[in-house]
């Protein structure tokens, strides 16, 4: 064989192996649910549950954040976080958590918040002026 045929299935046998690796590392979306019945790290997409206790010590333990997210599908878990809480997480219109369920609850490595815009619709006043002749 060529030299070249040799490096063009090198390089084409390290492209097979880059794009193997990048799909098995790759997580998906899903639910609680999925997250229960799966061992793998899982996007969860929901709100914050507002009705629930959120607990944030950082004088007792500063990487320890937990709180209640209620995902697309309407249920509820306690999520687990090893770190500081996010700021202005309570102002935030969606989350998007990466983690894995463990005994019942969802521990968190990640989190992604989708937080209300500073440009807001304001809405515009008409006014009737009377022309005077």
């Amino acid at each position: 064989m060529k030299k070249s045929s040799i490096i063009g299935m090198i390089i084409i046998a390290i492209a097979i192996g880059v794009i193997i690796s990048t799909y098995a590392d790759s997580s998906t979306y899903g639910s609680f649910a999925d997250a229960q019945e799966s061992q793998k790290e899982l996007h969860v997409v929901g709100t914050l549950d507002t009705t629930k206790a959120m607990i944030y010590n950082p004088q007792e333990d500063a990487n320890y954040f937990s709180f209640y997210l209620k995902d697309n599908k309407g249920k509820d878990c306690k999520v687990i976080f090893t770190g500081s809480k996010p700021q202005d997480f309570e102002r935030s219109e969606s989350i998007v958590l990466t983690g894995q369920m463990q005994e019942g609850n969802f521990y968190a490595s990640k989190i992604l918040m989708k937080c209300p815009s500073k440009y807001t619709k304001d809405k515009i006043e008409v006014t009737e002026v009377k022309a005077t002749s």
